[in-house]
């Protein structure tokens, strides 16, 4: 193993380390010991947990944020702030599924129309499907099925992950179980089944790698939507101008789509919250204007088109056109599409919100909207192949072209937000490569933006626009990523059904028999036209999976090396004690990835600076698969032995969709929750010993609290554990391209880490090892 060691200066900078995934795993040694015990029962004890290779004692409360965890449950009591974000939400979450008129029927009979009561078959069919995926799916059963407030693909893993030891790394203590948003409100009652189900995912590796494989595609398919809804949903509407001047060329058509994708871009810096009460009206008066229209055209057209609330047209249907209604299904489920961001912006909103502004305004406008354009199709089913902008009365068109245009652009909003999101969480469990994420509302949580991710999104929205350049093949790209996503969401709701939820089990046969059953239709029907478009949000999600896999996978190689070769606390006891370490005053703080143990590269460092500071802390920033961690739950400490000096672990929890960012500085909370830790262990120990509290207090009043009170005036200085890591001689080909070229090129060309906390530059030095994997 060659080492290298960074020099001690001033302008040395320092990273924190990576943001580690995180499991609900413990050892197994301490697994035997643990007593389960109900959640409103679970006290933390410092005695108690004193018996575990962990942390000995949880820290008290930070001092103003006693109340911070209790800001999700106050958003949702409060229906001043709901009526707000449901006014928000209309503006972020519905622009897509809100646009889907503008395709869907020229979509779903691209060949035109040849029976009458086709259009009938194809209307049940967009009505049964609005109503069973984005309301009773999304709306009534998937949103309940949030992480603390937060939807997406993560949120659904981490609970999961929870539950069952499915993580990839043992970086989980019994403590994490007791942060008071880890917990799970469970039922009492088929436990037989769950604990079975349970069992069988905590023992199969390839379960747990499936788990995350899952999860990675999931959020990669998510990010495929946010590059293809823009590019289908403006030049759908943008080719409407052909309707008042027939003469523009398609070439003209797709540069201005173009440059209305680069504006849109542009503004997503302002945040979520700017952006919502800036859309959300122009929105609110396109679903207005659609369900005038539709009921319009309902009434003058053909009011029996009613009829198709009778699902034996579907059966119909399909009867007379057989495998071109099977094709024609791939159009009709671009009337759902954007659905998946009622789930992934849940954190941006509320799950009140999204189901009051979905009940009352989205899902009444869609079926008014649909019902009107079958009424007309009726009449002029020669029309289909631009049936909105044909059934819209004169008079109106103007109007409409301009609502259309300006509601296309926001139909990208939900996507694009959604894949800020995910990118958050995906980031924080240490399966994306660092980004810069900034949080852009004060006033609610969890609207963020990522300048990356934005940029490059732009980027691919406008390669698909120019390389397509019609909405034809953008369509059949389009449907594969809604519906592959749509499946594997309903795949982990189901395990959270039977582990978690202990639904009863007829109705976890009742929704894979229905749900399931018709999202595998539609999805064998979008992977028909694979050649015609549909590979592209496939090549997209294995680019992104592969950056998420080699990012995830040596991270994880890195932390096993880690822990295979840690130093034990009888090591750190003769390492203390050898006769060649200088004693230096103040207080390090050695950044680690390691949660439990010392790690290697303290070795290395003293090896090379053999100086120790009177007070040492091992510092290790972890990410629990939860969404948020009370601020008065998130730090850790354990004092380890050592004869000579004062060395502790401290290790700082953070939720997937936690600021990571403090009011106060980092230094500063980290100095005194360690003095408070010390503080509470002092006093526990005199209680035991009948020591006056009341004396011992006046007494550390006095003098200050031990060597730490002394280190902190002598100064603090923050050593950052970094290590590079190359192929070890004689590994593959793969693993050597995997680690000494991708994983290095993604290290180096994104974000750096030591831009994640305020420390001092001043204070930190760089320490380094190559560790070959």
């Amino acid at each position: 193993m060659a080492n290298r060691i960074s020099g001690a200066s001033k302008e040395v900078s320092a990273a924190i380390p990576d943001m580690s995934s995180s499991d609900a795993i413990v050892n197994e040694e301490e697994e035997e010991e643990e007593v389960v015990a109900p959640s409103s029962e679970r006290k933390p004890s410092w005695q108690k947990l004193r018996r575990y290779d962990s942390l000995d004692l949880e820290s008290r409360k930070l001092h103003g944020h006693d109340d911070e965890d209790d800001h999700a449950y106050a958003k949702e009591r409060n229906w001043n702030v709901i009526l707000h974000l449901a006014f928000q939400s209309i503006g972020i979450v519905y622009g897509d599924i809100g646009t889907s008129p503008l395709y869907v029927f020229s979509s779903t009979f691209p060949d035109g129309i040849k029976h009458d009561d086709d259009i009938l078959g194809a209307l049940s069919l967009i009505i049964y499907t609005l109503t069973l995926i984005p309301v009773i799916k999304y709306v009534f059963i998937v949103l309940n099925a949030n992480d603390n407030g937060e939807g997406g693909t993560f949120a659904l893993y981490s609970l999961i992950c929870r539950y069952a030891k499915v993580g990839l790394i043992p970086n989980a203590e019994i403590e994490d179980r007791e942060v008071s948003n880890y917990q799970l409100s469970l039922p009492n009652e088929r436990e037989k089944r769950a604990s079975t189900i349970q069992s069988k995912l905590e023992k199969s590796h390839f379960a747990k790698v499936f788990l995350l494989f899952a999860t990675m595609l999931g959020t990669s398919m998510v990010i495929g939507d946010g590059v293809l809804t823009p590019c289908i949903s403006v030049l759908s509407a943008v080719g409407g101008i052909k309707e008042a001047t027939p003469a523009i060329t398609e070439g003209r058509i797709v540069w201005a789509s173009v440059g209305i994708l680069v504006c849109l871009f542009m503004f997503q810096r302002f945040g979520t919250d700017k952006v919502g009460y800036t859309f959300a009206p122009i929105i609110l008066i396109w679903f207005v204007f659609n369900a005038a229209i539709g009921v319009y055209n309902f009434i003058k057209y053909d009011p029996t088109v009613l009829k198709a609330l009778n699902p034996n047209y579907i059966f119909q249907y399909f009867q007379r056109n057989k495998m071109d209604a099977w094709i024609s299904l791939g159009g009709v489920v671009l009337s759902i599409t954007g659905t998946e961001a009622l789930f992934a912006d849940v954190g941006h909103f509320s799950v009140r919100s999204i189901q009051l502004s979905m009940s009352v305004v989205t899902y009444p406008a869609l079926i008014c909207t649909y019902v009107g354009q079958a009424s007309f199709l009726r009449k002029h089913d020669d029309l289909v192949s631009d049936t909105f902008y044909k059934s819209i009365p004169g008079r109106f068109y103007w109007p409409m072209f301009v609502v259309a245009v300006l509601a296309s652009i926001i139909a990208s909003q939900a996507m694009i937000s959604g894949t800020f999101s995910i990118i958050q969480q995906s980031l924080s469990l240490g399966c994306f490569p660092r980004v810069k994420v900034v949080h852009t509302s004060a006033k609610y949580e969890g609207q963020v933006y990522v300048p990356e991710i934005n940029y490059l999104l732009m980027l691919a929205c406008i390669g698909v626009t120019l390389g397509f350049k019609n909405t034809t093949k953008i369509g059949n790209a389009y449907g594969i990523a809604v519906v592959f996503v749509m499946t594997l969401t309903s795949s982990f709701l189901v395990l959270i059904m039977v582990m978690i939820w202990k639904t009863h089990i007829l109705f976890v046969i009742t929704y894979i028999l229905i749900v399931g059953s018709v999202e595998l239709v539609y999805l064998s029907s979008v992977l028909y036209k694979f050649d015609q478009g549909g590979y592209l949000p496939l090549a997209f999600a294995a680019a992104m999976m592969t950056i998420m896999y080699v990012w995830n996978s040596v991270f994880r190689k890195k932390y096993f090396y880690e822990l295979d070769n840690k130093i034990s606390p009888q090591k750190l006891n003769e390492i203390v004690n050898t006769t060649n370490i200088t004693r230096i005053p103040g207080i390090a703080f050695f950044y680690t990835e390691l949660v439990q143990g010392i790690p290697p590269i303290f070795k290395h460092y003293v090896d090379h600076i053999p100086a120790l500071h009177s007070v040492l802390v091992f510092v290790t920033i972890k990410s629990l698969p939860v969404s948020k961690v009370p601020a008065n739950e998130r730090f850790l400490f354990r004092q380890v032995e050592a004869k000579e000096i004062e060395v502790f672990r401290c290790v700082v929890r953070y939720g997937y969709t936690d600021v990571r960012t403090e009011q106060e500085s980092f230094e500063k909370i980290l100095l005194e929750r360690l003095e408070e830790f010390q503080r509470e262990q002092r006093t526990s120990i005199n209680n035991e010993n009948g020591v006056d509290g009341r004396v011992e207090k006046e007494d550390e009043d006095e003098k200050g609290f031990g060597r730490t009170g002394e280190a902190w005036k002598d100064g603090v200085v923050h050593l950052v554990g970094e290590s590079e890591v190359v192929a070890k001689k004689g590994a593959s080909l793969r693993k050597r391209i995997m680690i000494n070229y991708a994983y290095s090129f993604l290290k180096r060309n994104l974000r750096q880490t030591d831009q994640v906390f305020d420390i001092p530059r001043k204070h930190m030095l760089k320490v380094g090892m190559t560790c070959e994997l």
